[in-house]
This record gives structure tokens, sequence and C-alpha cells, in this order.
């Protein structure tokens, strides 16, 4: 009797574990339909294409935003890229100002909730769809963004609140509410709330479960099936050691994860396109020549626009107003400072690691050329690829052709990735919280407690209509901040004026540390 309660026993449990699978299955199904049917409209119309196109509208209200920034500013992304990485070194530093974090630190976590699958998989994604072409549109977007981003980060230091703690809250919520009745505009208070909202929305899926979820796929890809809930907590626990302790603690993990993934990555990389180095050529002839011609791409020239555009508006999130949430608790007195810091970051997430990605898959002879014509296979939309890879697949096989080891390092990129995006995105939604249900510490450690469980759930469940909606989210946020950067970029302008001038007479002194 006892032998037999021993054989059955492992027999029921393995029953009951099956069941409970095929029921946590069945939920997830009944969640997906019933989230999909309610929230589907208004994915459907953030995302929505011009009529006649596969144009997203969304994308291109951010290329005319970026594009009007730049001539209003007077192309602000050349005249200061090098003042900018002065004061990312921290030669205008001035240790007594009011702030929580440096000006490297600031850039550092605004550029962790960039950093990430945009870069690696979804620039696979755009050449494998838009060919090497696509990428040049991509440094253009990239370049663009740069002038929205000084806008957006300009205006979240010199809106922000700052309190006697030494704490700061900033951002879009903050430069709408304020800058409005500055400049006695009504409706910013409302444009506040609907901004926070989505911001929360997109914290919670985006930021975190779409992270969580392909850091489990990526881990389990290697090391072979197991729940996700195991990942899901694991990662919970690391990121609430490090939330826990607000922004100066998620800064000081930022600022050394950050440069250590992109040096892996980008040194990679390098390592691999100086391997082949008689190809450097070709492959920037690809990328220019399919830039205005398509090369024979699905779509051809306007094929290779669309994607590169699109890739760049989702990857660095120009105008999009999350960034300056994070800018804003930098330490100055100078508004504009931070505006010129943030600049570096469309030009290092889009510009330098968004192109190392393309040239390492052109390279690599992944992408199927007929010989005869010298044009792309296209299968279906796509170019034909060997082995039939797409996104993170692609990129993967693309720098395995460097290395055979690679994909491991790759896992570990998209793990620190996910990560960092985990712990900027947390900031983010609880400032936006903050904003909506006040200041204090009962109310930041709800919102901390409630992410950390979106964690578990993101690395469990395949929520493909819940990344959906949040995804777009984060791409309302952008409808709502780039609106409220129209009526203010007087003030951003005024600022730039000043603090220029003042930097040209000598009033602005270098610090020396």
């Amino acid at each position: 009797m006892k032998k037999l309660a021993l054989t059955t026993l492992p027999l029921a449990a393995a029953g009951s574990t099956s069941a409970f699978a095929q029921e946590a299955r069945s939920i997830d199904q009944a969640v997906n339909e019933t989230f999909a049917t309610v929230t589907g409209p208004f994915v459907n119309f953030i995302f929505s294409p011009f009529p006649g196109t596969s144009f997203p509208w969304i994308v291109m209200w951010l290329v005319i935003a970026a594009s009007l920034f730049t001539v209003y500013f007077g192309f602000i992304q050349i005249r200061g890229f090098r003042h900018s990485i002065q004061l990312v070194k921290g030669d205008y530093s001035d240790p007594n100002d009011a702030g929580e974090v440096s000006h490297f630190q600031a850039l550092t976590t605004a550029l962790s909730g960039t950093v990430g699958l945009g870069n690696i998989a979804g620039v696979a994604v755009a050449v494998g769809i838009g060919g090497p072409g696509a990428t040049f549109w991509m440094i253009m977007a990239g370049l663009l963004g740069m002038a929205s981003k000084f806008t957006e980060c300009t205006l979240g230091v010199k809106y922000r609140n700052e309190y006697e703690d030494g704490t700061v809250s900033g951002g879009p919520m903050y430069y709408m509410s304020k800058g409005f009745a500055e400049r006695g505009i009504p409706g910013g208070k409302i444009l506040a709330v609907v901004f926070a909202i989505f911001c929360i929305l997109g914290a919670f899926g985006g930021g975190n479960m779409f992270q969580a979820n392909q850091a489990h796929a990526q881990i389990s890809s290697i090391t072979g099936d197991y729940p996700g809930w195991i990942t899901g907590i694991v990662f919970a626990l690391v990121v609430y050691a490090v939330i826990v302790g607000g922004i100066k603690s998620i800064a000081n993990v930022t600022e050394k994860v950050v440069p250590f993934m992109g040096v892996l990555y980008v040194g990679t990389a390098l390592i691999i396109l100086l391997l082949n180095f008689d190809k450097i050529g070709w492959a920037f002839g690809q990328i220019f020549e399919g830039a205005f011609t398509g090369l024979g791409v699905a779509g051809g020239f306007v094929g290779a626009l669309i994607q590169g555009f699109k890739r760049a508006a989702f990857s660095n999130e120009a105008g999009v107003g999350s960034a300056a949430i994070a800018h804003s608790a930098v330490r100055t007195k100078e508004p504009i400072t931070e505006g010129l810091v943030s600049l570096l970051e469309p030009f290092i997430d889009t510009v330098v690691i968004c192109t190392m990605t393309a040239l390492v898959i052109t390279i690599s002879g992944l992408l199927i050329v007929d010989p005869a014509s010298g044009n792309f296979v296209l299968d279906g939309n796509s170019i034909k690829t060997v082995g039939d890879v797409s996104g993170v697949s692609l990129t993967s096989a693309a720098f395995a052709t460097g290395f055979s080891w690679f994909p491991y390092v790759l896992a570990i990129a998209v793990v620190l990735f996910a990560f960092s995006t985990m712990i900027s995105w947390s900031y983010y939604g609880l400032k936006a919280w903050t904003y909506l249900f006040g200041e204090g510490k009962t109310t930041e450690l709800v919102f901390k407690i409630i992410f950390c469980v979106f964690v578990v759930i993101g690395a469990s469940a395949s929520l493909g209509p819940v990344i959906d909606f949040s995804d777009a989210a984060i791409f309302a946020m952008a409808v709502v901040n780039i609106t409220a950067l129209y009526f203010l970029m007087p003030i951003v302008k005024k600022e730039m004026n000043s603090y220029m001038d003042r930097l040209k007479s000598g009033e602005i002194k270098r610090f020396k540390h």
C-alpha cells in the first residue's frame, strides 16, 4: 500500500502540475481575448497608417516635431554637441546645485530606459523589411530626435518641484501644469493628468512586463524551458532592491550597467566589423544606395524610409516625454544644461548602437541576394534570410558569424537591457503616480510593490494584447507631450539664448574638481 502511495504521489503531482499549467494557459488566453476586445480600438488608432500607405501617423507626428525643433533651435544638436560632452564630464557641475544626480547619472538613467530590445530586435526587423537603406533613415530620425529631447528635458528641469529633503519631481506633468499657467494657456492640468495615466500604463507594460517576458524567453532559449514565474520572482527581488532606494539608487546602478552594456555590445560589433574590414565600404554603399533606391526591397525607397523612421522613433523615444522625468532629477540651476546633455541620448541609442547592429547584419551575408539582378530575394514583405531567421534571432545569427559563442553574450545583453529598462521605467511610472496621488513614502511603496508584482506576471504570461496596449500608451504620451512642447518652445528658446550668451561672455565658468 505504502509502495503504491509512493508511486501514485509523483503521478498525481505531475498531473496537478500539468493541470495547473493548462489552467494558467487558459486564464492567459481569456485575459488576452477580453483585453484585446476592450483596448483594440485604441491600439489600432495609435498605430493606424495614413490612408493608402503603411506609414503610422504617430511616427510622422514624432518626425515632424523633431524637424521643427531642429530648425527652430538653429540645429542645436550640432551647435551644442561639444558643450554637451563637457557637461557630461562634469566640467561645469557645481556640487552645491539643487538636484539628486549628476549629469552623467541622469544621462545613463534615461539611456537605460531607451537602449534595449529596440536596438537588437527592432533594427533587425527594420533591415529585414526595409533593407540596409532603412539604416540611413534610422540615423536621420535619430539626429532629428536629438532636438526633441533637448526641448523636453530643458522644460523638465525648469518646471520641476524641489523639496526640502533635497528630492525633486519633474517631467511633462509639471511643465504642462506650471508652464501653461505661466503663459496663461488653459488646459495644462488636464494634459498633465492624461499624460500621467498613459505613463503609468506604459511603465507597467512596455517598461516592465514586456521586458520581463523577453528576458525570460532569452534565458530559457539557452537553459531550456522552465516556468516563467521563477525568472519573474528573481527579477522582481533584484528590481525592488534597486528601486526602493529611489533615483539615487537607480542612478548608481545605471551609471555602471549602461556603460558596461554599451561597451560590451558596441565592442563586439566593432570586432566583427574589423574582421570583415573589406566589406565595410560595401555595407555603407548598400545603406546609402538602399536609402534612395530601395535596392528592390518591398515598398522600395518608401519602404526603407518608413522602416527606418519607425524603428528610430520606437527605439529612442524622443518626443515621448519619458526621459524628461529622469533628467529632471539632475543637479543644476541651469535648465538648458540638461537639455544639452539629453541630446546625446538619441545619438548614442540610434546613431551609434542601432547603426552597429545594422552594419553587422548587412555584412553577415544572412540577407539573401539574387546574383543575377543584385536585388534582395523577397519572402512576402520581408527579405529572405539564411535559416529563415528574423528579429532578435537574425541579430544573434549575424553576430554568431563572427563568434559562435556570441548568442550567449547577446543573452546577457538582453537580460541587462531588460533589467535597466525596468528600473528606469519604474521611476517614470512612480513620478506619474505621485503626481496623481501625492508625494509620500506610503504612496511610493504601494507603487513599487505593484510594479514588482507586474514583473512576475510579465515573465509568467504571454499577454500579447496587454503589451500592444502599453506600447500604444507610450506613444499616446507623445501625442500629449508634443502638443505641450509646441506651446512651450518659446520658453526653451529664451533659456537657450540667455545661456549661450553667458557661456560666450565667460559668465558661466568651469569648475575645478
